[in-house]
């Protein structure tokens, strides 16, 4: 059986080396460690990244926004563009549960300067918990496109907040309930 989480690196690189690429205009397709593909189109690259959202379910509006968004912009791109794929498990679907959902995306996408252009909404018993997946797509001119495979020992890192801020915040509000405060005597 495969553990629960992402693919072990070995069997992804594996299941990735079999997928065709036909298209010279993709620049990266799927690679691991890759969060993006990038479609050349003239002068400009169209990047694009999907993700879910399968853990938190407090503001899992902005996260999927973000998670997405951040996978976008590591690669130079103006995230401009979302489409959201919404399951909600039938125990929840209240108009007030979905709402709080939308607001959340509309919100997150208006702070970022993005679109919402579609995406899907269904509820289903098949879940027991929300689900949303998100799909960015940005744009950058060709020119300022940073590929990973070009990043050297020595590069200039920029950060504008704090290293796994993403993670730790859905971990601590999922699991607030089993974290447990340790005090020492000094």
């Amino acid at each position: 059986m495969i553990p629960v989480g992402k693919l072990q690196t070995n069997h992804l690189q594996e299941l990735l080396t079999n997928l065709p690429q036909q298209d010279s205009q993709v620049l990266i397709g799927p690679r691991v460690g890759e969060d993006a593909a990038v479609i050349e189109i003239g002068d400009r690259c169209l990047v694009v990244a999907t993700d879910p959202v399968t853990f938190a379910t407090e503001h899992i509006g902005s996260y999927v926004v973000h998670v997405n968004a951040n996978d976008v912009s590591v690669s130079g791109a103006r995230p401009r563009w979302f489409f959201v794929v919404l399951l909600i498990p039938e125990r929840t679907a209240t108009i007030t549960f979905v709402n709080a959902i939308i607001g959340e995306i509309r919100k997150t996408c208006d702070s970022l300067g993005v679109t919402v252009c579609g995406g899907h909404s269904e509820v289903t018993a098949q879940v027991d918990r929300p689900i949303l997946i998100g799909q960015m797509l940005g744009e950058v001119a060709k020119t300022d496109l940073i590929r990973k495979a070009n990043i050297q020992v020595g590069d200039e890192v920029l950060l504008t907040q704090g290293v796994t801020i993403e993670g730790t915040a859905i971990l601590a509000r999922e699991k607030k309930l089993n974290l447990e405060i340790v005090s020492h005597p000094l």
